[in-house]
């Protein structure tokens, strides 16, 4: 068997292999003459699996060109048309969105698209504890008892069958506008729009809620041309709430996600939503906005509302227009997103403390201990997984003995179905999810033996997917190869998230020059190359990923570090920092 490992590391201090993400010189090099771009900006789109016919429409992203015609998703005219006579004809609409960012996000356009017909539509949006996830027979018995004539669910809806039956009994219209898998079996509704469904053949599969929500305005739209009202609006004004669901919903950024985020990007740095604005107030975070502010410092604060009690504050602070309250929300939501991450953080110190264990001698981990909030669970098991790259779940148990899980999977392992199919079976209250993730409800006396048959059914797929598994990364290079026309280079490439992972390059043989411990578990360091050249760097949770005792300990060893490269700006200062995603000996 070749040996296709970058640098003959094969077993790094994360355990893993490297390897190049792309060996096609030729496609490389064909990409580079075709597009007049540097070659690691062709080999770093040669890696991501673009075609050569492809790669303008990768550059230059245009909503123009690649917004599709909404008509060509299941229902998307009738709920158009369902949804803006009864704007037309005053009825009491009501959204019911998820309580995550996506959730939020759909249910925002729509609140501020409808202002312009001078509609003011109400959101709801479930407990995550109390009510848990999508539309309830009780929910739904609530809003018709308080007057909703019309229901859109958004980001939920297509798989919560006995509540839409529950609903056509009441009398209850109902839109459904969702993204997630779904059976065959088609729940009742007035329309259910929803790429995922088995008889869609739009192709846009791989959109999230905000996106589906997007299409479903340009159907509004148009069918308000159709019926000569004046004052349609700009639906480009909702492209960064569009681009938010988006990247934090992690769904591939390709095709019309890729458009939808380039282009909303721009919007969102222009300020115009004043509940984003206020978010990015209280955050210190300044334009230009980029993925990274959205998925790591404005989402996690909007999902933190839904996680711990607050449900409805991330929709309503999106969808305000009024000055004080969108402050007040922001500091709200910052205040409860603390709190949510001393939960997180000291849930996952003792996950970490039991998956250690768990994790030499299993395939799948599974954590459990009573107290652990089911708000953060979810976050805890995708830090260990990231940790310890296996599917993992963690479990919460209540104070009557029963366990709220939360899981995420490893590329190849699909999660969802497993646990899907154990509830089938009866060892689980429910359960469900897709391919990534997982949710389940389970008797706290079943979880052992939940976790040994997990574990006999997955074990060999596990090991057999771990043992091809490496690091991808797009290229080797030196120190003096990073400046800003590297940069530049990187950034034509973006926006990065989901199906378009930031570059990351691999360097040989350097050694810690300087290396000190900062708040959070982290580690701030200095690399320097056997010329004498430097680079600043950064681990984050350094600690929790184990790479803080070589890094802190090994001043005069050479290491081969792999790291992704970051612009830092700091009191007028520009440098660029390697941030440090693994170590290996040379």
């Amino acid at each position: 068997m070749i040996d296709d490992s970058l640098l003959d590391v094969n077993n790094s201090y994360s355990g893993n292999k490297w390897s190049l993400r792309s060996n096609d010189e030729e496609l490389i090099s064909a990409i580079q003459k075709d597009s007049q771009i540097s070659y690691i900006t062709a080999r770093i789109i040669a890696g991501r699996e673009i075609s050569l016919a492809d790669v303008q429409d990768f550059l230059n992203p245009s909503l123009r060109k690649l917004l599709p015609d909404p008509s060509s998703m299941q229902d998307m005219d009738k709920a158009a048309k369902i949804i803006f006579n009864a704007i037309k004809s005053n009825k009491k609409i009501t959204i019911f969105a998820d309580y995550d960012v996506d959730g939020a996000t759909s249910a925002a356009q729509l609140v501020k698209w409808a202002r312009n017909f001078d509609s003011e539509l109400e959101i709801y949006v479930p407990d995550r504890i109390k009510e848990g996830y999508g539309p309830s027979i009780e929910a739904f018995d609530h809003l018709k008892k308080n007057g909703s004539d019309l229901v859109i669910t958004v980001d939920c809806g297509a798989a919560a069958y006995s509540a839409l039956v529950a609903a056509q009994a009441l009398d209850l219209s109902i839109v459904v506008i969702d993204h997630h898998l779904m059976d065959a079996d088609m729940p009742p509704a007035e329309a259910l729009v929803n790429p995922n469904r088995i008889d869609d053949t739009s192709k846009l599969n791989y959109l999230a809620a905000a996106g589906v929500t997007f299409m479903l305005l340009v159907a509004l739209n148009r069918e308000a041309r159709v019926q000569n009202f004046s004052n349609i609006p700009d639906l480009f004004d909702y492209l960064d709430l569009t681009a938010l669901g988006t990247i934090c919903d992690v769904v591939p950024l390709k095709g019309l996600n890729r458009a939808i985020v380039k282009q909303g990007l721009k919007v969102f740095s222009r300020e115009g939503n004043i509940g984003l604005k206020s978010l990015m107030f209280e955050t210190n975070t300044n334009s230009p906005i980029t993925p990274y502010h959205c998925g790591f410092v404005l989402g996690p604060r909007i999902n933190a509302g839904g996680r711990i009690g607050k449900a409805n504050i991330g929709a309503a602070l999106l969808s305000t227009e009024n000055h004080k309250l969108a402050i007040k929300y922001a500091q709200e939501l910052d205040r409860v997103n603390i709190e949510r991450r001393i939960l997180q953080d000291k849930i996952l110190d003792e996950a970490l403390l039991k998956a250690y264990s768990i994790h030499k001698t299993n395939s799948v981990i599974v954590v459990s201990m009573e107290g652990w909030h089911p708000g953060v669970i979810g976050i805890v098991a995708g830090r260990l997984k990231e940790r310890f790259n296996k599917p993992v779940i963690v479990i919460g148990i209540d104070e009557n003995g029963v366990g709220k899980g939360s899981g995420r999977s490893i590329q190849g392992i699909d999660l969802g179905n497993e646990i899907k199919k154990l509830h089938e079976k009866g060892l689980l209250i429910s359960g469900g999810g897709h391919e990534m993730a997982c949710g389940l409800t389970i008797e706290s006396k079943y979880i052992k033996t939940f976790h040994e048959i997990l574990e006999s059914n997955l074990r060999d797929k596990i090991n057999s997917i771990r043992s091809k598994f490496s690091i991808k990364i797009d290229a080797l290079l030196n120190i003096s190869a990073v400046n800003m026309d590297l940069m530049n280079s990187i950034n034509q490439i973006g926006p990065y998230g989901s199906g378009n992972p930031t570059p990351t390059f691999a360097f040989a043989e350097l050694r810690v020059a300087y290396a000190n411990r900062v708040k959070g578990g982290h580690i701030r360091c200095n690399f320097e190359d056997k010329n004498g050249q430097r680079i600043k760097g950064i681990c984050f949770r350094a600690e929790e990923m184990g790479f803080d005792e070589i890094l802190l300990n090994e001043r005069n060893r050479y290491l081969h570090i792999v790291g992704t490269l970051k612009i830092n700006t700091w009191k007028g200062h520009t440098s660029i920092d390697l941030q440090v995603i693994d170590v290996s000996n040379c």
